[in-house]
């Protein structure tokens, strides 16, 4: 029983990924009846199909009944050029900042109350911080994270802390709100944060965020070391990079 509704659902995308690459050939929207013609599928089969791509945004219907493909695709595509541009452009400087400071750099994006680690650079030394890329933090025990919250300001803080309940990870971590809301607001003021062993003991973080050409917060970059390691002379480093970074995705403050 299991194997018949694997394989069945497997044929339904199968279907569904057909009819949008036949879609994706013409330069107007198209007929069902051509895109029956071009797949092989049953008019009444096709129809089914892509009118739950319709209901997902993959696929629209136009005011002649005549298909083409959804603005979510598109927001997929753009996200995915969007990554590869911040990966490709962030790593050089990445690269020039581990060499420089001897210790491991983050690049993070958020994804609700989470940043995730999306590239790193590490040193070549035996004692260093080893973040996992793909792996998550909530945003209040990261320095880039309570960059992140302070931007979007006081109801979105209070709004997250709501949410989350603001679990405590270790001694230091920031788990009472009007601690959490004076951290993220001086962070915005300063232009960078601190992760004072607040995730993990032993560990600390300086945190600045990146920006795109929209003026939307990109990503965050971060340093992590040993606490006993970690300079305040690193922070006007970090800095600099952030905004090299920006102004390479196409971010002018001025605009």
């Amino acid at each position: 029983m299991m194997d018949t509704k694997t394989e069945s659902r497997i044929q339904v995308i199968d279907r569904a990924a057909m009819l949008m690459e036949a879609i994706s050939r013409y330069s107007k929207p198209v007929k069902l009846k051509t895109l029956s013609a071009d797949t092989g599928l049953a008019p009444s089969t096709a129809y089914r199909i892509l009118h739950s791509l319709i209901s997902n945004r993959f696929v629209e219907r136009d005011s002649n009944g005549d298909y083409r493909l959804g603005q979510r695709l598109l927001q997929l595509g753009n996200r995915l050029h969007t990554d590869i541009d911040l990966r490709a452009v962030s790593l050089p400087y990445m690269e020039a900042l581990c060499k420089q400071l001897g210790e491991t750099i983050n690049l993070t994006i958020r994804e609700g109350d989470v940043v995730i680690y999306f590239e790193k650079v590490t040193p070549n030394r035996m004692m260093h911080v080893n973040q996992i890329v793909g792996s998550r933090a909530p945003l209040h025990v990261t320095a880039v994270g309570k960059l992140m919250l302070g931007l979007a300001g006081e109801e979105a803080i209070q709004a997250y802390a709501s949410r989350t309940n603001l679990p405590a990870y270790t001694r230091n971590t920031l788990s009472s709100l009007p601690e959490l809301e004076e951290a993220c607001m001086k962070s915005m003021r300063q232009g960078y944060a601190l992760d004072n062993e607040e995730a993990e003991i032993g560990v600390g973080c300086i945190g600045v965020l990146i920006y795109d050409r929209s003026g939307n917060v990109s990503a965050g970059l971060s340093v992590s070391a040993p606490i006993e390691r970690r300079k305040d002379e690193w922070i006007a480093e970090l800095k600099r990079a952030g905004e090299d970074i920006s102004r390479q995705l196409g971010y002018r403050p001025d605009r």
